[in-house]
Order: C-alpha cells, then structure tokens, then sequence
C-alpha cells in the first residue's frame, strides 16, 4: 500500500513537470500575446485532464474518493477566479504588456505549486495532531468571506501596497521595462525591473489566497494526495484561465460575492462537523452548494451587463489586492509602469 501511494506520488507529479515543460518549451517558447482561443481550448484541455483524473479516482480508489476531489476541485478552480480578479488589478495598475503577462504567470504558478504543497502538509498534519483545528481554520475561512464581502466594491490603493513599498524601499529599480527580464544590469549594478515587482505581486497574492484556499479543501478532504492534486490540477489551468476570461472578468460583478459566500459556507461546514460529527455536513451538499453559488453568480451576472459598455480602459477595476488599502472614495486610480 506504501509502494503504491509514492508511485502514485511520483506518477503524478512526473506528469505536472511534462505539462509544465510542453507548456513553457513547445507552446509558448516566444513570447507573444496569448488568444483568446487559444487560451479557451488550453483551458478546457486541463479541465478535461482533471475530469478524466475524477474518473480515475472513482475507478481505483472508490466513490468517497472521487467526490472529494470533485468537490476540492470545483472550490479551488472557483477561488482561483478570484486571483484572476486580482491579476487583472496588477497588470492593469503596472500596463504589463500583453507578451510579458505569460512569463509572469509561468514563474507564478510555479511558486504557486511550491508553497500549496508546503501549506497542504502543514495543514492536514495541524487537523490530525490538533482535532480543534478545523474550528480555528472554519473561524478564518467565515472571517476572510467576510472580508471578502465588504471590500469587493472598493478601489485598491496598490501605491500603498506593504510589498511594492517594501520592494522598491530595498531594490534598484528601472524606469520602465526591459524587454522580459526580471533583473538588468547597469554600469556593473543590478537592477529589477517593474516585471520583477509584477512578479512578487502575484506571488504574494497566491500565497494570501494559498493560506485561504487550503482549509477550505480541507473542509472536503484529509488526503494529502486529493487535496494536492486538486490544488495542482486547478492551479495549472489558472493560466489559461486568465487569459481567456481577463477581457470579460469586470462584467462578472456578482462572482466576488459567490466566492465569498462560498468561503463562509465551507468554514461553517468544517465547524459543523468537527461539533456534529463528519458526515453532518456532507461533502455533497458543499459541491452543491458551490455549483450553484458560482454557476447562478455567473449567469446573473452575464444578464445584469448584457449590453453594457466596455469599462474604461485606464480605470483600474474593484476589488481587493492583497497588502493594499481601500482607496478613498473621491480617488481614481493612476495605471503605472513601476
């Protein structure tokens, strides 16, 4: 049974790192602008693999284990919209040219897989050695739904971002960019360039979003193998994802609302069944719950701005962009290069 979960370990795995070198050394080794086809066709390719992974889970390992990494999947592809919402904020805020946003993304999803899979460990291992736990995690998935609730409208002050002031306090940086380089050097000093801080942007943006989006597929599942494969499978098709919905992401204005309710709905959940037991809460009703949140906010959504006019294209959009304050009210927001 050992033998067989650290190949299971190693197989899947392997199969990350060829999708990751196909997807870097043969689809996208220039860089360009990524279609809106293309990125709709790449997107549902992971979609299908994840499926497809589904119906082996439910073939070797039984129904349980299949519905788990349903559920863990569905919640962790929809919460990954929400760093969409806010890669959409960094790159508008920096104008990143559309060539370069791959790059940034690449090297952000890979530090992205690292620190899930840090995260996941540290997690189920809390839950096991710490019953209590769940209570502590499902307090804080309730408390960053809510949080979540009252900041979806406002208007990030990213000037004021701790991690931009912190970057630009410590490092040289170039006025403007330099090709799709992170680092550049002038008269024998090295520079970052802004692509660096786009960069360590979103990186920190995952790890925010990591520290939310483990417990709640904890709230599903304490295998480590379903909750990583999840993570990864929802992980790497956020790429894809971006580029194919970034056009239309503003329109999505109930969307924020959903993932935060979903949020409250898992960390009650996790709560529920630590007191009652846990099967209280039954991971169906949590997969229900979360198709009907994300697919009724989506489709509300695409009613209520039917035929509305395209947001102005120097306005940064709503929302909330992890380390920066809420802009006031009276304020609009300046897209810049650094």
């Amino acid at each position: 049974m050992i033998g067989e979960a650290v190949w299971a370990w190693l197989g899947f795995n392997l199969f990350v790192l060829v999708l990751l070198a196909l997807d870097l050394g043969v689809l996208h080794r220039k860089e360009r602008e990524i279609e809106i086809g293309e990125a709709l066709w790449l997107s549902l390719l992971y979609i299908v693999l994840a499926l497809l992974f589904a119906g082996g889970l439910f073939w070797i390992r039984g129904e349980q284990a299949g519905v788990e990494f349903l559920t863990g999947y569905l919640i962790e592809k929809s919460l990954s919209v929400d760093n969409i919402f806010v890669i959409v904020l960094i790159f508008t805020y920096f104008a990143v040219p559309a060539e370069y946003q791959h790059r940034v993304l690449f090297w952000g999803i890979l530090g992205a897989l690292v620190m899930r899979g840090i995260l996941i460990f540290a997690g189920v291992q809390l839950i096991d050695r710490f019953a209590w736990m769940a209570v502590v995690f499902g307090a804080f998935l309730i408390a960053t739904g809510a949080k979540m609730l009252l900041v979806a409208d406002a208007r990030p002050d990213i000037d004021n971002n701790v991690v931009l002031k912190l970057l630009r306090r410590r490092l040289r940086v170039t006025d403007s960019y330099e090709g799709n380089s992170f680092f550049v050097r002038r008269n024998g000093a090295l520079f970052a360039t802004p692509l660096f801080l786009v960069l360590m942007m979103v990186e920190f943006t995952d790890l925010v979003f990591a520290v939310d989006s483990i417990p709640a597929i904890i709230a599903v599942s304490r295998d480590p193998f379903i909750i990583y494969t999840a993570n990864v499978f929802a992980i790497l098709g956020l790429r894809a994802l971006y580029f194919a919905l970034a056009g239309i992401v503003p329109r999505f204005i109930y969307l924020k609302y959903a993932l935060s309710l979903i949020l409250i709905v898992v960390g009650g959940k996790m709560i529920a069944n630590y007191f009652y037991g846990e099967k209280f809460v039954p991971t169906e009703l949590a997969l229900l719950i979360t198709a009907v949140l994300i697919g009724g906010s989506i489709a509300l959504s695409l009613l209520r701005t039917r035929g509305a006019m395209p947001a102005e294209p120097a306005a940064l959009p709503t929302g909330w962009v992890p380390g920066s304050p809420a802009q006031p009210a009276t304020e609009r927001s300046k897209g810049k290069p650094q």
